[in-house]
């Protein structure tokens, strides 16, 4: 029997990319072989969207593109899409100030339940880049209409992050501490958009988000006032870049992307979290590593992007235990997850809830400065919280020079 997608966004995420495993449309053809059957795809570039399919229509998988309808907007859908050809599961695979919130224009998710009120939504992360009481809201919204939702949390679906989670488990382990490093390779990261920190949130919004994502997975949730964060800034002597494919100086200078970022919090059950972010390697190779600290133990994970490692220290062994997860897609393990959940055919849970992805993104946000009225609320953001505490650091470094 047939199984019906609908696509959101025709770019990196649904279709891949030079600098990442992110191919949404791969993994369904993976899972669902002949009975893929993508109804349609929405992007308002409907030139981009078509060169996208058009590669499709070339390939192995090309029967399950056939059909496929471009179009412009989710009302073009609603009205243009027959009852049999009601998406099951819709990707949405667009940037972060596209969704999110329920603000026209940014409400991507409220216009899917509203145009197809029985599908499953997988959403990429982070949820949005907006005020984060919009994105209860439209976790609120979700919950009311039972809408089956997962986010691309996928280093939560990673067979090393379980195995970490196993380890804790078996020993019985208390989290004493986290630290995750994430070093982008920046050359070929040219879209000015993603630059643009009124546009892309930033990077720890848009990248360092899957390592708050798995802080909070290990730690639990987050004490946010406790959030510290400083930054190396554009302007600052180390901040300048030599490998820039674009011309920055079309950003705004207060919306350019801080190059390093460094933060600290508390976890509400006594641990202490820690991220370091990092703009600087060229070429397309990241450098990612993620550690867990407990009595006894040292769980170092990296590189869990692509061929992931981890390394265990732990009581009565001389030496580390190392173990490998080079054929593990947890891409793959996150789309079927959901699949079959909406098969009913699965066992295993989806590991990231809209709501969930909410606290995560409240930690992404506090570590970032964005003047929104949301802030004030008791659900200020976590993700958020490293960008506001980093650049209201960066201000009172300013301002010291200034004085000096």
């Amino acid at each position: 029997m047939a199984f019906n997608v609908l696509l959101i966004g025709a770019g990196e995420i649904n279709f891949g990319s030079v600098e990442g495993p992110w191919n949404h449309s791969l993994r369904l053809e993976r899972k669902l072989s002949d009975r893929l059957r993508v109804v349609g795809l929405v992007d308002p570039d409907v030139a981009r969207a078509k060169s996208a399919i058009d590669i499709k229509l070339g390939s192995p998988s090309a029967a399950a593109y056939a059909n496929c309808k471009i179009l412009p907007t989710v009302t073009e859908a609603e009205v243009t899409l027959s009852p049999d050809e009601h998406p099951k599961l819709v990707i949405v695979g667009t940037p972060p100030f596209t969704r999110g919130t329920d603000i026209l224009g940014q409400d991507l998710e409220l216009q899917l339940i509203r145009a197809f009120p029985d599908a499953a939504l997988f959403v990429e992360k982070p949820v949005g880049s907006g005020p984060v009481d919009a994105c209860w809201r439209v976790a609120a919204e979700l919950e009311k209409c039972k809408t089956l939702v997962g986010v691309g949390y996928m280093l939560r679906y990673s067979a090393a992050v379980q195995k970490m989670k196993q380890i804790i488990a078996d020993n019985q382990l208390t989290v004493m501490g986290t630290n995750a490093r994430y070093v982008m390779a920046y050359e070929f990261a040219r879209k000015l958009a993603w630059w643009d920190k009124s546009r892309s949130g930033g990077p720890i919004v848009e990248q360092a988000t899957h390592f708050c994502d798995l802080s909070r997975y290990f730690g639990g949730d987050v004490v946010l006032p406790s959030v510290s964060a400083h930054t190396v800034e554009h302007d600052e002597a180390p901040g300048i870049l030599s490998a820039k494919r674009f011309d920055e100086t079309l950003v705004p200078s207060s919306e350019r992307l801080p190059r390093l970022t460094s933060a600290t919090w508390k976890y509400e059950g006594g641990a202490v979290g820690a991220l370091t972010h990092v703009i600087a390697l060229h070429g397309i190779t990241y450098d990612t590593e993620f550690e867990v600290y407990a009595d006894g133990y040292r769980l170092k994970l990296v590189d869990p992007y692509n061929a992931p490692k981890l390394y265990v220290r732990r009581p009565g062994l001389a030496t580390e235990e190392v173990f490998s997860f080079e054929n593990d897609d947890p891409f793959y393990t996150e789309v079927a997850t959901i699949i079959d959940s909406i098969e009913g055919t699965g066992t295993s849970p989806i590991l990231s809830s809209y709501a969930d992805a909410v606290k995560t993104y409240e930690l992404v946000r506090s570590l970032l400065h964005f003047p929104s009225d949301s802030l004030q609320t008791e659900c200020a953001l976590q993700t958020w919280q490293i960008r506001l505490a980093s650049e209201l650091s960066a201000e009172a470094e300013y301002a010291r020079r200034a004085a000096a």
